[in-house]
């Protein structure tokens, strides 16, 4: 799983004294056990799915933070949190092409929306970008 790769990655950079990666991994780290306690109050388990999950809206947070410093012109901590979010993102899976997307599309026997939607949120969560999804099957 890939909190078992963070883990072992946080530990070597314990080890290695990165603070960098340290103090990011220890972020989704938390968000990530948090996470879990909800879904086992559901009698759910936590998923690789749930986890890029909390990667991708870790990212998206990352990446508007650096932005923000960028804006009133903290370029320093701007580059801290880009290099966190960089950082991270190799957890995430190798997301699907144009093309691939279109091939599952073609193969689905009921085309619709929101059928489509639905089997790339089921079938493929975390490994499509849902926005590329929706723009290709309304193309």
């Amino acid at each position: 799983m890939i909190i078992d790769d963070m883990k072992r990655d946080n530990m070597l950079a314990m080890k290695e004294h990165n603070q960098l990666a340290r103090d990011i991994l220890s972020v989704v780290m938390n968000k990530v056990m948090l996470t879990n306690i909800e879904l086992r109050e559901k009698g759910k388990e936590l998923s690789d799915a749930d986890v890029i999950q909390i990667l991708q809206k870790t990212i998206k947070d990352l990446t508007e933070d650096a932005e923000n410093y960028k804006k009133v012109g903290n370029n320093n901590e701007a580059d801290n949190v880009i290099a966190q979010r960089d950082y991270i993102t190799r957890y995430l899976p190798q997301m699907m092409s144009e093309d691939e997307i279109r091939a599952v599309i073609d193969q689905l026997d009921d085309k619709s929306i929101g059928n489509i939607m639905r089997t790339f949120k089921t079938e493929y969560a975390g490994k499509a970008d849902m926005a590329l999804v929706n723009k290709i099957a309304r193309g």
